[in-house]
């Protein structure tokens, strides 16, 4: 992005280089003249973005430059300096175009904030801060309106925020989120509602697995005074409270079966009834449903809706757990002691590569999650300078392992990964997400490697 350019004339050498010199250093590009005959040379080949003129100048009279410039440059930004004149000066000069008048003496941040006032410079910022977010994956915008704790460097994790913001571009479209707790759901689907144009209505989380069952229909649906014994009075529903906005269904694969066919109908017919009443009333709603289960396998057991599933997941992002992407460990790390050593009002201590070399080698059960309240507790209780591995509570190694593994492929890699696959399928009883959580892999990674090696599941591997 190229710098703003800045032409002074004065008369007096002496200021125009002492506000040289100053403006360089607050990255402005400088030109200077002594004499108007200069200055119009020099505003012709520079074709500055900002003209800081003195009034009373050898030869010709400040205004008259004002004047004469704003005639041939209409939209360069002029910005006058006088050490004498009165406030008719300043009214005269205002009204032959100039941005801003400055008595002598000066501060030079009085100059620089003249210059940050004009149109000029604004535009500019405007553009380098539009640039600057389109090389960010996510915005500044909106990195202020999430936790900024969905960060890493990982390719995986670069592909899950380019799809959550192509996600939000459709402000309609529904969206999945899976992944094992404490790989940061929520935040994904903070950043699909916050980067969508329903940004300015409301994000309604709700927690499927957390509400009495009795009280299901009447929290997502709301409730007319009377429809039951604790009704007294009438109440709105997630739907009606979400409406325009985003509502965020979370654990939905623990919502009761009997619930799930009044939800497709309501996101289906953007339409809801209050429990009690049979008045319909119209809502517009986008679903962001999370979940750490196998939807597919609750629905062969007959414990999730196929229609509802299909109903939900048009977009299906799938957060990979921080064991899949080590690399994202070192970026995470260092966020969470800056963040907790500004909360705590604490120096922010140094990280010893040989703590960064322990957690990347853990197996990190509890994910992102786990990370963070790790780093917490490491910044209360520790007074070292640099973090150490003994700062962290990390219980040896937590990588699941699988006993009685034999192997019969030699050194072939492949015979031995496909064994060691079978034998976690044995172990889980043929449950694929448990046999993944055995082998220290997603459950999608499990099924790639089920499909490469053309393993069956069937009874007769028990």
């Amino acid at each position: 992005m190229n710098r703003l350019k800045v032409l002074i004339l004065d008369d007096e050498s002496r200021i125009t280089e002492k506000l040289k010199y100053h403006l360089e250093k607050r990255n402005f590009e400088v030109t200077t003249a002594n004499t108007p005959k200069e200055g119009l040379v020099k505003l012709s080949e520079e074709k500055p973005g900002v003209l800081i003129l003195d009034v009373m100048l050898p030869g010709m009279n400040g205004l008259d430059i004002l004047e004469k410039v704003k005639g041939e440059y209409p939209n360069l930004e002029i910005i006058m300096i006088s050490g004498y004149g009165d406030m008719d000066m300043v009214i005269q000069a205002m009204r032959k175009g100039a941005s801003d008048f400055i008595r002598k003496p000066f501060q030079i941040m009085d100059i620089q904030l003249a210059i940050e006032r004009t149109e000029k410079f604004l535009a500019m910022q405007s553009k380098l801060e539009e640039a600057e977010d389109r090389e960010e994956l996510v915005s500044k915008e909106l990195e202020s309106m999430i936790e900024k704790d969905f960060i890493g460097d990982s390719p995986q994790i670069k592909k899950v925020l380019k799809m959550a913001l192509k996600a939000a571009e459709d402000g309609d479209v529904n969206v999945l989120v899976t992944g094992e707790n404490g790989t940061g759901k929520e935040i994904i689907s903070r950043i699909i509602h916050y980067g969508s144009p329903r940004k300015k209505k409301v994000f309604a989380p709700v927690n499927s697995s957390a509400i009495p069952a009795t009280l299901l229909e009447s929290e997502f649906f709301g409730h007319v005074k009377g429809a039951f014994t604790d009704a007294k009075d009438e109440k709105k529903g997630y739907f009606e409270l979400a409406n325009k906005g985003t509502l965020f269904l979370d654990e939905i694969a623990d919502m009761p079966y009997s619930l799930q066919a009044k939800l497709l109908r309501a996101i289906e017919e953007n339409m809801i009834k209050r429990v009690g009443s049979n008045q319909e009333i119209p809502v517009d709603v986008r679903i962001i449903s999370a979940t750490n289960k196998n939807i597919e396998q609750l629905i062969e057991d007959n414990e999730f809706r196929i229609d509802l599933f299909h109903r939900i997941n048009t977009i299906e992002i799938n957060i990979p757990p921080l064991r899949e992407r080590k690399e994202d460990i070192r970026p995470l790390l260092n966020h969470f002691v800056e963040s907790f050593a500004r909360k705590k009002g604490k120096t922010k201590p140094g990280i010893s590569e040989a703590l960064v070399l322990k957690l990347e080698q853990y197996h990190f059960p509890g994910n992102v999650r786990e990370l963070r309240n790790m780093v917490e507790r490491a910044m209360i209780l520790s007074d070292n300078d640099t973090l150490q591995p003994e700062d962290f509570l990390i219980k040896g190694d937590a990588t699941p392992k699988i006993e009685k593994v034999v192997s019969t492929g030699g050194l072939n890699l492949d015979e031995n990964e496909r064994t060691l696959i079978e034998q976690a399928l044995k172990e889980s009883d043929l449950n694929q997400t448990k046999a993944a959580t055995l082998l220290g892999i997603s459950r999608d990674a499990m099924k790639r490697k089920i499909k490469k090696f053309g393993i069956e599941i069937i009874k007769d591997l028990q």
